[in-house]
């Protein structure tokens, strides 16, 4: 399991989250650092709850 955020008013993903930290896969940071692991994280959020426009009133 890796961990990011979604930021729904830009639809954007942080890869950041304290259960990234895997010393034993050699990822050292809060950051997911593979990049095919952070497309992939990317593709789920996407998949899951991409397209959300803020309402603003």
């Amino acid at each position: 399991m890796w961990g990011a955020d979604w930021v729904p008013f830009n639809q954007s993903i942080a890869f950041e989250s304290i259960i990234n930290i895997r010393p034993s896969q050699n990822n050292r940071s809060m950051l997911i650092q593979d990049p095919v692991i952070q497309e992939r994280v990317q593709k789920i959020t996407q998949e899951l709850i991409g397209g959300y426009e803020p309402e603003f009133r």
